[in-house]
C-alpha cells in the first residue's frame, strides 16, 4: 500500500469525525447501553480502519476494512433504531 499513515487516509478521517458525530448526538442521552454499543461501533470503523492499514499486508488491510463495514453497518442498525425510540432525531 503506497501511503505515509493512516491519518492520511480520507477514509479514516470521515470515520473519526464519524465517530466524533456520535458522541456528540448522544451526549445527553440517558439509554446508556444503547449510547455505549453506539459509541463503541463508530469507534471501531475508524479503528479498523487504522489498524488493518499498519499491518503491511493487503490482506490483512482488506479483512479489516470488511470489519470496519460491519461496524459501520452495526451503527447504522443502530442509528435506525435511536431515530424509532427518538432518541436521535431525524436531522441528524
Amino acid at each position: 500500500m503506497a501511503y505515509s499513515s493512516f491519518e492520511n487516509l480520507e477514509v479514516w478521517q470521515k470515520a473519526c469525525q464519524l465517530s466524533v458525530k456520535v458522541y456528540q448526538a448522544l451526549k445527553h442521552c440517558n439509554d446508556y447501553g444503547l449510547k455505549d454499543q453506539m459509541t463503541r461501533a463508530g469507534v471501531s470503523v475508524a479503528s479498523n480502519i487504522a489498524e488493518g492499514a499498519e499491518r503491511n499486508s493487503t490482506a490483512e488491510y482488506i479483512r479489516f476494512l470488511h470489519i470496519a463495514k460491519g461496524s459501520a453497518a452495526e451503527l447504522r442498525t443502530q442509528l435506525y433504531i435511536a431515530n424509532r425510540i427518538d432518541v436521535v432525531p431525524d436531522d441528524t
